[in-house]
């Protein structure tokens, strides 16, 4: 953790440096995830407690990220990919992001309980505590697991976006959290592949640093190869319809595929990084589809017109 920026008189911080550290571009999936699961859960919810729960999901996202920043703002600088964010860019003083972290963070809890219900709520307040403690703090500076433990973190949007509708935990939502929990590993073990000499740089013992490339490679086909019976397993369940489950199958057999020649690479085969960019290009666009057929699936069911 650090207590002080880069630069040794912060800029005055603007709207974008604030905006900056809610991480938009994980937000942008955070809050799509969390409408799927509203929109595909059963039942109605009134539309204005409908924007408030995805206000509040995308709240407690941004100030959890907030958070993560404010504690590795000493490890970004030390990143090429990350020395331009705020704090360590020098436009804000780390007081200033964890606070800011903290009042986004409580705000979208108390919103949440208020507004929709308090389980929602707390399964809102778990999340946080898990990005922002458990990943932070506790497993990404200590394990090479970190991703696969963490991975938890970041399934927990489509989970109570759901229980904002219905207002319990049944196996539907489970399901959905297990296929981002297995969907995180070979998603971003992809992008340490091709990053990897800024992780070792700052000591972060990400898995192509502390296990190599090659284990890094055949973890992430045998994650992708696990992660097509999982996103299939809606439908198996009945859960959803035929929509949804030949989308995911087909989804998720591109994904293996697109996993056996990230796998099979040795290392010194090019220095590109081709197929392993390619798999992280897809890996985001496997996701949007996925929730997005989850929704439209339930869509065409409502309205019957498969019937």
């Amino acid at each position: 953790m650090t207590t002080a920026p880069t630069a040794t008189v912060p800029l005055p911080a603007e709207w974008r440096d604030f905006f900056a550290l809610t991480k938009p571009r994980v937000m942008s999936l955070v809050i799509f995830t969390g409408l799927c699961g509203l929109l595909a859960a059963p039942g109605s919810i009134h539309p204005v407690l409908g924007f408030t729960a995805i206000l509040c999901i995308a709240m407690g996202a941004g100030g959890a990220a907030a958070l993560n920043m404010w504690w590795e703002a000493d490890l970004d600088a030390g990143m090429k990919r990350t020395a331009a964010r705020p704090i360590p860019g020098g436009r804000m003083d780390p007081t200033s992001a964890r606070d800011f972290g903290i009042g986004l963070s409580v705000g979208s809890v108390l919103l949440m309980g208020l507004g929709i219900g308090w389980l929602a709520a707390s399964i809102l307040a778990v999340s946080i505590v898990y990005y922002a403690v458990i990943y932070t703090i506790w497993l990404k500076p200590r394990t090479p697991q970190n991703i696969v433990i963490g991975g938890g973190a970041g399934a927990f949007p489509p989970l109570i976006g759901w229980v904002a509708v219905t207002g319990d935990v049944t196996l539907m939502p489970v399901l959905l959290f297990a296929i981002i929990f297995m969907w995180t590993p070979p998603h971003f073990w992809a992008l340490a592949l091709f990053v990897q000499i800024d992780y070792a740089k700052v000591g972060i013992p990400m898995m192509p640093v502390v296990r190599g490339e090659a284990s890094t490679r055949k973890q992430i086909l045998v994650y992708s190869i696990l992660l097509l019976p999982v996103a299939v397993a809606p439908w198996f369940v009945g859960g959803t319809g035929a929509l949804y489950g030949v989308v995911a199958l087909v989804l998720s057999a591109l994904f293996v595929a697109l996993a056996v020649p990230v796998a099979t690479r040795r290392a010194g085969e090019g220095d590109t990084m081709r197929p392993e960019k390619r798999l992280f290009s897809f890996s985001v666009l496997y996701l949007f589809l996925l929730f997005a057929a989850l929704v439209a699936d339930a869509l065409v069911r409502q309205q019957g017109w498969l019937s």
